[in-house]
């Protein structure tokens, strides 16, 4: 396995009330609140069983948002939180994580967008 020295690479992924934020290894942040929330992706990009290729695309309504790997050990905490968003697919979200196709699939959407 090779390790990634991108800086886009998550040191921390914390969830909580408030809502998603994720230190990068550079330092920077990125964040969205379950209160700005305008939707959800399932980003899948096929790269192999080695790389991360499963990503939780979070937007909020300011167009600034996160991108979680599914690999992350936050990643439980955080589908948890967005299966109890109402109207989650969680068909969708299902065959999302089970293809291996290059695709996004939208999840959720806020009924204010």
């Amino acid at each position: 396995m090779t390790q990634d020295s991108s800086s886009a690479q998550s040191r921390t992924v914390s969830v909580d009330d408030t809502g998603v934020r994720r230190r990068l290894a550079d330092g920077s942040e990125e964040a969205v609140t379950w209160a700005g929330l305008s939707s959800v992706m399932v980003r899948v990009i096929p790269d192999g069983p080695w790389n991360e290729d499963v990503f939780f695309m979070l937007v909020g309504t300011d167009g600034k948002g996160t991108a979680v790997p599914s690999g992350d050990p936050a990643a439980d905490a955080l589908i948890e939180r967005l299966q109890s968003l109402p109207g989650f697919d969680n068909e969708k979200f299902i065959e999302a994580m089970t293809t291996d196709a290059d695709q996004a699939y939208v999840v959720w959407e806020s009924s204010e967008n």
